[in-house]
């Protein structure tokens, strides 16, 4: 599965239908996370609120590469780094 994401309310949409596509619950995700179930509710519903390593962690968790990269075709390219 592949998304561009715009806001964040998309990104928490994404995590929940990701999880959901796992067959994994709120509690289930939040054992692995070692976040309450309340917390993983309230992170699908507000996920301009997760810290990067909180968003790397629920990546991991649930199988899913975050990737990033420019509009128009500019980026970050690996032998020349930051191209701006």
């Amino acid at each position: 599965m592949s998304a561009t994401l715009i806001t964040s309310s998309q990104l928490g949409q994404l995590l929940h239908s990701s999880r959901k596509a796992k067959g994994l619950s709120q509690a289930n995700l939040a054992t692995r996370l070692g976040f309450s179930q309340s917390r993983v509710s309230h992170l699908e519903q507000h996920a301009d609120q997760l810290s990067v390593g909180q968003l790397l962690a629920w990546c991991a968790a649930l199988d899913l590469e975050l990737t990033l990269g420019g509009k128009g075709g500019y980026g970050v390219r690996e032998d020349r780094g930051a191209e701006w």
